[in-house]
């Protein structure tokens, strides 16, 4: 049976719809009532920037008086680590302009002076080497991982010690064929900067070749008495650090900051330790005090 009370609520509900749809068209089409809304809008946003600017530029002139305060305190953190030392920077499997330059203003500005920069080109080209050594037993480097090693041990030795050793001229003989890049001299050396590349381009066989290489000179360097540290740029990636850990020399993770370069200097003149900004470092800087072997 037909309900008159529900015709009703209908009707109402219809009615009810008209007068909201005529009230929101009626807000939709005031101008001044969506344009204040919009105003507040801007203003609250605009305010939010200027404030974000202002404490931006804040942050900005705090960082610049810190780094200023860091590059005046850093050469007295330095001074004189190195007095009169020579030292040498070694790169393994490639070269760094950039790397170059840092690693001459940290040891110049510690009182030291880089006196011989070296590249190993890396394959290594083990014929040329062997026709290089020709009349030693090092010519037999292709075909003996003994050897390569040993090889390995007496270039590092020969090359922080000028050649003054026993066979001493077999670097000589042999620095065409191994080093893609000789800038200096071959003088006794006081500590070795070591930046290693990691390996690209090269097969499974040259890759173990030149692991034998590198850990055999280092293992030369050592016995000479010189202590190495590797170093690499805050970017760069992958690290090298686990590889320098491996072969128990310090490193500096961080070299194109002050601090890197304060560290440097440091573990050049005797402190031990990974330092730098990345999670492989130990810290930052070495412990403050006299570093071991610090004149």
């Amino acid at each position: 049976m037909f309900d008159y009370r529900y015709h009703a609520l209908s009707l109402a509900a219809v009615l009810f719809a008209l007068a909201l749809g005529v009230l929101i068209g009626v807000a939709i089409g005031d101008s001044n009532l969506v344009s204040s809304a919009k105003s507040g809008i801007v203003h609250n946003l605009n305010s939010e920037i200027d404030e974000a600017r202002r404490q931006n530029g804040r942050l900005q002139q705090r960082l610049a008086e810190e780094e200023t305060f860091t590059r005046s305190l850093y050469p007295l953190a330095v001074h004189e680590l190195l007095n009169g030392r020579n030292i040498g920077l070694l790169f393994l499997g490639g070269t760094s302009d950039q790397v170059d330059s840092l690693v001459r203003a940290a040891v110049t500005q510690a009182g030291g002076t880089l006196a011989t920069v070296v590249a190993i080109g890396e394959p290594l080209d083990l014929s040329a080497l062997a026709r290089a050594a020709a009349g030693t037993h090092y010519a037999e480097l292709p075909g003996s991982p003994a050897v390569l090693g040993q090889f390995g041990e007496l270039i590092g030795r020969q090359l922080v010690s000028g050649g003054q050793l026993v066979d001493r001229e077999l670097i000589s003989r042999v620095r065409e064929a191994l080093m893609s890049a000789f800038d200096g001299t071959l003088t006794r050396l006081e500590g070795l900067v070591v930046e290693r590349a990691e390996p690209s381009g090269q097969n499974p066989a040259q890759i173990e070749a030149s692991a034998l290489f590198e850990t055999g000179l280092l293992d030369g360097v050592a016995a000479a008495g010189v202590s190495a540290v590797g170093v690499e740029l805050s970017s760069t990636n992958p690290s090298q650090v686990p590889w320098y850990k491996g072969r128990r020399i310090s490193s500096v993770d961080d070299l194109d900051q002050p601090a890197g370069q304060a560290a440097l200097a440091y573990a050049l003149a005797g402190s031990k330790g990974s330092y730098g900004i990345k999670s492989t470092a130990d810290s930052l800087l070495p412990a403050v005090g006299a570093p071991a072997g610090a004149p």
